[in-house]
């Protein structure tokens, strides 16, 4: 259940996206962009926030966590296995026949709680498990992982109203806040702002900070919850395609995968970041 101390939690980020950009390279597949605006939020958590037990996924004292944007499911499997959940040789088989699926599924790998992958559900399953913590006096937390544009599904502000009706002040929202969707800006197709203020009208707890900034992240837990018998929301601002240059706020990478010298790049770029 210990968590990690004196880690140089950047170089486990540079790491996870050098992990995530093989494993996309290797299958052909969509989403590395996605995957790569959540790498610090995610290291945060397994490394620094929440109480775990890799040696034992099941172990009913563990925190919770939900991958909502279930797309970005390469890199909750490669911090999954930097973090000792299953060996790393495992990630080698992602997005390939009979190996584990682009989407994060429930059972495919130790660690991963939910399915998920159709966009809005995830916070409604964190509600249940967070009522169900209360109703049996258990400790447990329970973090979700949002995508911004998933905000403009109906389903997470109905999970939302119901969570502060049950005072459920031990679920944690988190929203990814790459401000970029699919086809574009988020802020084009479909605005959020003011999107704090949204979520506050929901009688939720807010705090937004610099989601690549993992001190910043795991700074900002300590204080969990921000309001007692309030569930919590930290928005997390973040760049789509963070940490490879070429692919940083370029829309084309929400499908595109890497090619060869797209890869080669890509690493150097990582490996770089270490010196």
């Amino acid at each position: 259940m210990r968590k990690i101390d004196n880690t140089n939690y950047q170089d486990i980020a540079n790491e996870v996206r050098r992990f995530i950009l093989r494993m996309h390279a290797k299958s052909g597949s969509s989403h590395i962009a996605s995957s790569f605006s959540c790498v610090e939020i995610l290291v945060a958590l397994y490394f620094g926030i929440m109480r775990l037990n890799p040696s034992n996924p099941f172990d009913p004292g563990m925190d919770r966590f939900i991958l909502s944007k279930g797309h970005a499911a390469s890199a909750l499997y490669a911090v999954l296995a930097l973090r000792g959940f299953f060996p790393k040789k495992f990630l080698s088989n992602y997005c390939m026949e009979g190996g584990i699926p682009g989407h994060s599924s429930k059972g495919c790998l130790p660690g991963v709680e939910v399915t998920t992958g159709s966009l809005g559900h995830g916070l409604s399953m964190g509600v249940g498990i967070a009522l169900a913590g209360k109703h049996d006096k258990a400790d447990y937390r329970v973090f979700v992982l949002l995508s911004d544009g998933e905000c403009e599904e109906g389903s997470v502000w109905e999970a939302a109203i119901f969570a502060s009706h049950h005072h459920l002040d031990n679920l944690v929202a988190i929203v990814d806040y790459n401000k970029m969707q699919a086809l574009g800006p988020t802020e084009r197709i479909l605005s959020l702002e003011p999107f704090a203020e949204k979520w506050k009208s929901f009688n939720w707890e807010v705090k937004e900070i610099q989601g690549h900034n993992i001190k910043e992240i795991i700074d900002a837990s300590k204080e969990i919850p921000f309001s007692s018998n309030k569930p919590s929301v930290l928005i997390a601002h973040t760049i789509k395609g963070k940490g490879v240059s070429f692919m940083e706020n370029n829309i084309l990478w929400h499908y595109k995968s890497p090619g060869s010298q797209e890869l080669k790049l890509g690493l150097k770029e990582l490996r770089d970041k270490r010196k």
